[in-house]
């Protein structure tokens, strides 16, 4: 049986539907809280007819199918979107637009994880008439995944090309594919084409009860907050526009997202609003309640400082303070996270012929850069439980690719999404470094060609700190 009030929420979501088929169908309808009460009397006879088809599953002809092209292209691309789409924000513009119904996206929600709930989206696009495919891909524009949409979008502009019923299209094969060899060549010091995206693995519960009491406390739900700021266009013009930074920005945000932290995200600020933004996030009161916090970082830098858009420098020392044991209570004897993507000098890494085959095991030029000024020695007990990883070597330079994102974040994003269901984070960021320290920069004819980059972290971590991707619910009291 259908509740009364489940009857009124049907009729209310499809009248916009029956109203717009009565005119595609050149009926002139007025509006229905203004029309007559035989006309009232009618529509609403279909929108029952129509709402009780809704609720039982009609086809999806009812509401005109999406176009075959279309569906062709979400079948051929949803692995990759299951695995890196955040629904949150998308659902409530396909809500707002009508391609969802109240009940639909009621049953999306209900899914506790984004894969499951991405699932279902996916399994009711194909039935959401022929306007949905173009209002899903401006829905992930406008919450900045656009990585997706263009994805989508390129495969349909493919298919168009090579289809016989589009003959007219302007754009031929070899056109797109070389538009798309242009960026290729354009990237800055890349020597890979990229393995495409990589799947998000969760924690097991056996692995997590085996683990979880020699490591820190990690089963709030959310983990904790995230803080990101990135900066990619300067005022200043000694500091250029950071092509590629946007791509970090939104992998990192996908990727604290998926390790269940709530994410609190910034563009393009000023020295001044960085502090005044940290120090904001350092005295929020959910820190008492929550078991860790992340701070991530990207933007042009120096040793020991990254630039704010302004041109103007702020000192990691004041980053770390913010969120010391002094100044962040809360967060006493609870992982603190940090993730520097940003140069420390401007020295190109050019590499060094390697003796024998062999691997070698330290550098001591690299020891004595550690024993330096910076914030490798945190001062204990004052600061302590933090765990910070930097892009690259003090005094060198970061790399970036143009479209692909720097190779830092590029690494860290692969490990973490593979293997924090069962690595605690220092070995993850050992992983990291070796994948850094195998690429290679491709840029012939300039110093860049064959340059290397050497990421690095430190640490006054305590404990393990396994993240426990996936048991935040299960394990929360």
């Amino acid at each position: 049986m259908i509740s009364r009030a489940s009857l009124g929420h049907l009729i209310t979501s499809v009248i916009p539907l029956v109203t717009d088929f009565l005119e595609k169908t050149c009926v002139q309808v007025t509006p229905y809280s203004c029309s007559s009460p035989e006309t009232r009397s009618h529509i609403a006879a279909i929108v029952l007819a129509l709402g009780v088809c809704l609720a039982v599953g009609a086809p999806a002809k009812m509401l005109g199918g999406m176009e075959d092209s279309h569906r062709k292209t979400l079948v051929k691309h949803r692995l990759f979107l299951l695995n890196e789409m955040l629904p949150d924000e998308v659902l409530e513009h396909l809500r707002s637009e009508n391609i969802l119904t109240q009940l639909m996206y009621d049953k999306i929600k209900a899914k506790r994880v984004t894969f499951d709930q991405n699932s279902t989206l996916l399994d009711l696009l194909p039935k959401r008439g022929p306007k949905a495919f173009s209002l899903f891909c401006r829905a992930l524009r406008a919450t900045e995944q656009e990585h997706l949409a263009e994805r989508l979008e390129d495969e349909l502009q493919d298919r168009m090309c090579i289809t016989p019923e589009h003959n007219n299209c302007k754009t031929s094969v070899e056109e797109t594919r070389a538009r798309r060899s242009l960026w290729t060549e354009s990237s800055e010091w890349s020597i890979d084409g990229g393995d495409g995206p990589v799947a998000f693995h969760c924690c097991s519960v056996d692995f997590y009860l085996a683990h979880h009491q020699e490591a820190y406390k990690l089963s709030s739900c959310p983990r904790g907050l995230a803080i990101i700021i990135s900066n990619v266009a300067f005022t200043t013009p000694d500091l250029d526009y950071r092509h590629g930074g946007n791509v970090d920005f939104v992998a990192m945000k996908q990727l604290y997202s998926r390790l269940g932290y709530s994410v609190i995200s910034y563009n393009d600020l000023t020295a001044q609003d960085i502090l005044s933004a940290l120090s904001n996030f350092s005295r929020r009161s959910e820190h008492a309640q929550l078991d860790s916090c992340i701070v991530a970082l990207l933007s042009h830098g120096v040793d020991g400082a990254v630039y704010g858009v302004d041109g103007k420098l702020v000192q990691l020392q004041e980053v770390f303070a913010m969120l010391d044991n002094a100044h962040c209570p809360h967060l006493q004897n609870k992982p603190k996270m940090f993730f520097i993507q940003a140069c420390r000098g401007e020295e190109t890494d050019r590499g060094v012929d390697q003796q024998d085959g062999r691997e070698q095991s330290a550098s001591p030029g690299c020891e004595e850069m550690d024993a330096g000024k910076e914030m490798v020695k945190m001062k204990l007990p004052k600061q302590s439980d933090m765990i910070c990883a930097y892009a690259c070597l003090k005094g060198t330079v970061s790399l970036r690719n143009t479209k692909r994102g720097s190779w830092f974040v590029e690494a860290l994003i692969s490990v973490f999404s593979q293997h924090a269901k069962d690595t605690h984070v220092a070995d993850m960021l050992v992983q990291v470094n070796a994948l850094i320290k195998e690429r290679e920069g491709h840029a012939p004819g300039t110093e860049f060609h064959r340059c290397k980059e050497m990421s690095e972290y430190c640490s006054t971590l305590c404990r393990k700190l396994y993240l426990f991707p996936g048991i935040a619910q299960a394990s929360s009291p």
